[in-house]
C-alpha cells in the first residue's frame, strides 16, 4: 500500500497529550505511529458500531410487513409526551 503525507497543526493540550504519549515515558515511538494507532482504532469502533446496528435492526429486516403497525407523527409526538 502506497503511503502518502498529512500535515497536521495541533499546538496546547493537544500538543501536550501527543507529547505524553510518545517517547521513553510514552507508548508510541512517535507522533505518527500514535495518529496511525488512533485511526485505526477510530475504523474498527465504526466496524463494530455498523455490526452491532445490524444485529439490532435483522429481526425487523426479517419480519413480516403484518407485523409491522402503521402509525403516524401524531401518535409519536403522543407517545413522546407521556415520557
Amino acid at each position: 500500500m502506497a503511503s502518502g503525507s498529512i500535515h497536521v497543526k495541533v499546538g496546547g493540550q493537544l500538543q501536550a497529550h501527543i507529547q505524553q504519549q510518545i517517547g521513553e515515558d510514552g507508548l508510541y515511538e512517535n507522533a505518527s505511529e500514535y495518529i496511525r494507532a488512533l485511526i485505526r482504532r477510530d475504523l474498527q469502533t465504526r466496524d463494530e458500531a455498523w455490526d452491532a446496528l445490524q444485529k439490532e435492526l435483522a429481526p425487523a429486516m426479517r419480519a413480516d410487513d403484518s407485523e409491522f403497525v402503521t402509525v403516524t407523527a401524531d401518535d409519536v409526538f403522543r407517545r413522546n409526551q407521556r415520557r
